[in-house]
């Protein structure tokens, strides 16, 4: 009877331990957004052809904190304010801090992030030049010059930024085939476009993959489709 209880006992320690033990989120976040106070964020991960909430926190005073449980594994996450996605953040067995302001959505804590947000600076400041093009040919214009000229200059410029733009993407997802980076920008290059299809340069890149990047649920079922959409046209 005593060892039958010293096992009973035994057992239950050993549960107890094993469920303290598991890994938890630790990701605080502080924001200077005065019209977010009191808004729901919600982390969400690509599970099953969607987006699943795996946590989420309300803004007080500025400040959040996701303490849900953590996944097994690395994970690329989506932060969604309401129903729109506004960053991603990698999640990883770590403390992580999410500074969400007008001028700056950054995650620091880690190496992936601290990867994952230089490229992201470095593309916003492409994105920016790109969406600048029509405010000159605007001042253009006004200034007197050949329209047929500031197209020809413009388009060029535009031409060249896209090109920038597409090596610096292509670029930083083969570099990360084998980490969640690569399939994570994967996810947010190709969920821009109207459906899935492959043009050339994706073409390539799936030549090129690695192992890891196509076996990525996300990466799989975008290749089934737009094979499927490729043989309808």
């Amino acid at each position: 009877m005593k060892q039958s209880l010293h096992l009973i006992v035994y057992i239950g320690t050993v549960l107890l331990m094993l469920t303290s033990c598991k890994p938890h989120l630790d990701i605080q976040g502080t924001t200077s957004i005065p019209e977010l106070e009191d808004r729901m964020l919600y982390l969400r991960i690509y599970k099953d052809g969607d987006l699943a909430v795996i946590d989420s926190a309300r803004i007080i005073h500025g400040k959040f904190h996701f303490t849900g449980e953590a996944q097994d594994s690395t994970v690329m996450a989506n932060l969604f304010l309401g129903e729109e996605s506004i960053m991603p953040v990698v999640i990883e067995d770590c403390p992580l801090t999410i500074t969400l302001n007008e001028n700056e959505r950054c995650v620091k804590g880690s190496e992936l992030n601290d990867s994952l947000f230089a490229f992201i600076k470095r593309k916003t400041v492409l994105d920016m030049q790109l969406a600048d093009l029509p405010h000159r040919e605007s001042r253009m214009i006004f200034e007197g010059c050949d329209h047929d000229e500031i197209l020809a200059e413009l388009n060029k410029e535009a031409a060249t930024l896209s090109m920038q733009e597409e090596k610096l993407v292509m670029g930083f997802i083969k570099q990360n085939m084998d980490n969640v980076l690569g399939p994570g920008v994967f996810m947010i290059v190709t969920s821009n476009m109207p459906y899935p299809i492959l043009n050339p340069t994706l073409e390539e890149l799936i030549t090129l993959a690695s192992p890891h990047f196509l076996a990525d649920p996300y990466v799989k079922e975008f290749i089934r489709l737009a094979r499927e959409n490729m043989e309808k046209m």
